[in-house]
């Protein structure tokens, strides 16, 4: 277990991925707008901020700020876009702007489990000096890609239905 959690940072880490990945789900597949969904999507928004913190801590695969990094910080933008029209209650179609973003937070959350579960293969297939190997960054893409498009595809079926249900006129 202590190459998949290093410290108490990663544990961390590790634990508000599990809750997010969880809650994240359930806030996309249940019922929306009642009590419970409010209640699991700000444990999916407080563990998502979680993750993306302790995520700027660990520098374990690079030694240094990495492409996974610039990542939290796309996913801190996407999680507080999709939270700030929810709490304001604005502009008029604030459910439907929270719903995109949402949506996003989390098929960019299953993306970046993906990338966590491949980028144990550098330990697998190092290069000679120890770095991740070209088969890493492979294996990343074609697991990043293949979840980004499946989220897509979703996303395009059933956009017409969403924009409907939480459109405000």
């Amino acid at each position: 277990m202590d190459s998949i959690i290093s410290g108490p940072t990663g544990f961390l880490h590790f634990l508000a991925s599990l809750v997010a990945l969880v809650t994240g789900i359930y806030v996309l597949i249940a019922r929306k707008g009642d009590s419970r969904h409010r209640k699991i999507g700000y444990v999916y928004a407080v563990s998502m901020l979680v993750l993306n913190i302790t995520a700027f801590f660990i520098y374990k695969l690079y030694g240094k700020f990495g492409i996974f990094h610039w990542f939290a910080v796309v996913s801190c933008l996407t999680l507080f876009a999709g939270m700030l029209p929810v709490l304001l209650k604005k502009p008029q179609d604030y459910l439907l702007l929270h719903f995109k973003f949402m949506y996003w937070s989390v098929i960019g959350l299953y993306c970046a489990l993906m990338a966590e579960v491949f980028s144990r293969l550098p330990f697998i297939f190092p290069d000679e000096l120890g770095n991740p190997s070209k088969v890493f960054y492979k294996f990343v893409g074609i697991g990043t890609i293949v979840v980004m498009v499946i989220g897509i595809a979703f996303f395009i079926k059933n956009k017409p239905v969403w924009t409907r249900q939480y459109k405000k006129d």
